[in-house]
């Protein structure tokens, strides 16, 4: 039986590919090591998601869902120390979230 988390349906819900091609347009994954954007984007949606309270708890708690990473995009847990030392553009996720809203806020008003 496969166990499929509520983030990880949210997760699902996001447009991978123009997300993508805001990365790719900003270029925030040229020197990124393992921990790229969408990874990013991830850890930051679990800590609110989990209503994490410091980078351990994030580190922490996407490490115990191991064998459910696939379902969010991600390989691997990102360390404690990863997570909190990336300085990637604020800007990218701006632009993602206002691109979200205009095709997800359309489908909150549909029947």
């Amino acid at each position: 039986m496969v166990n499929i988390t509520l983030s990880s349906q949210v997760i699902q819900k996001l447009d991978r590919l123009s997300f993508n091609k805001i990365v790719k347009d900003r270029q925030t994954d040229k020197h990124a090591k393992g921990f790229n954007s969408w990874t990013h984007l991830v850890s930051m949606l679990f800590c609110q998601f989990a209503k994490s309270q410091s980078v351990r708890d994030i580190s922490n708690g996407l490490r115990s869902a191991t064998g459910n990473l696939n379902h969010l995009g991600i390989n691997k847990a990102p360390s404690k120390s990863t997570d909190s030392y990336q300085r990637r553009d604020w800007e990218l996720f701006r632009e993602y979230y206002y691109k979200l809203l205009e095709t997800l806020g359309q489908q909150a008003y549909q029947k």
